[in-house]
């Protein structure tokens, strides 16, 4: 059975996140159900990858990189993340109090240890930071793990939205 992580931007526009979904479901449609996802279920692509994976019958694991986690989340991706989590057939608990880059790393390296395969909802940028999605996306692929990088045309973040904004 197939292991497929997901990373991926948290700050998907509403519309992109609707794109990105439909995406994923074609990536893991055909898997159906038939697969295990591994997430860490941040807001934005984890969380969507995660419902996505429980939509189509697949088994969800959930990697919790930290014991604050529910609280460094925004209001509207608590109540999913509980819901995620209690849906999760296995989860792995990293030994972080708080939600930092470093738990970050961690839990994606754990993530990354028993991955077939990697869904990437990535813009292609270099890394602005530690734990992001660049990173586990050069680490898939130096440990030669498949990456599927998800991107459709049109697909922004609501980071570059702001900015746009501020241009105009």
């Amino acid at each position: 059975m197939a292991r497929i992580a997901v990373t991926g931007h948290r700050d998907l526009t509403p519309r992109s996140a609707r794109t990105v979904e439909a995406r994923i479901r074609e990536l893991l449609g055909s898997r159906a159900p038939e697969f295990v996802g591994v997430s860490c279920l941040a807001e934005g692509t984890d969380q969507i990858f995660a419902a996505v994976v429980l939509e189509l019958g697949g088994t969800l694991e959930a990697v919790v990189c930290a014991a604050d986690l529910p609280d460094a989340l925004p209001a509207s991706a608590r109540a999913p993340y509980d819901r995620m989590l209690a849906a999760a057939t296995v989860v792995r608990r990293l030994p972080f109090a708080s939600s930092t880059s470093h738990a970050h790393e961690a839990a994606n390296a754990v993530m990354l240890e028993s991955a077939d395969e990697v869904i990437a909802v990535w813009d292609g940028r270099p890394a602005a930071g530690r734990g992001g999605t660049a990173e586990v996306v050069d680490e898939a692929r130096r440990r030669g793990i498949p990456v599927h990088r998800v991107w459709p045309p049109g697909t922004a973040r609501s980071s570059d939205m702001l900015g746009e904004a501020r241009l105009h």
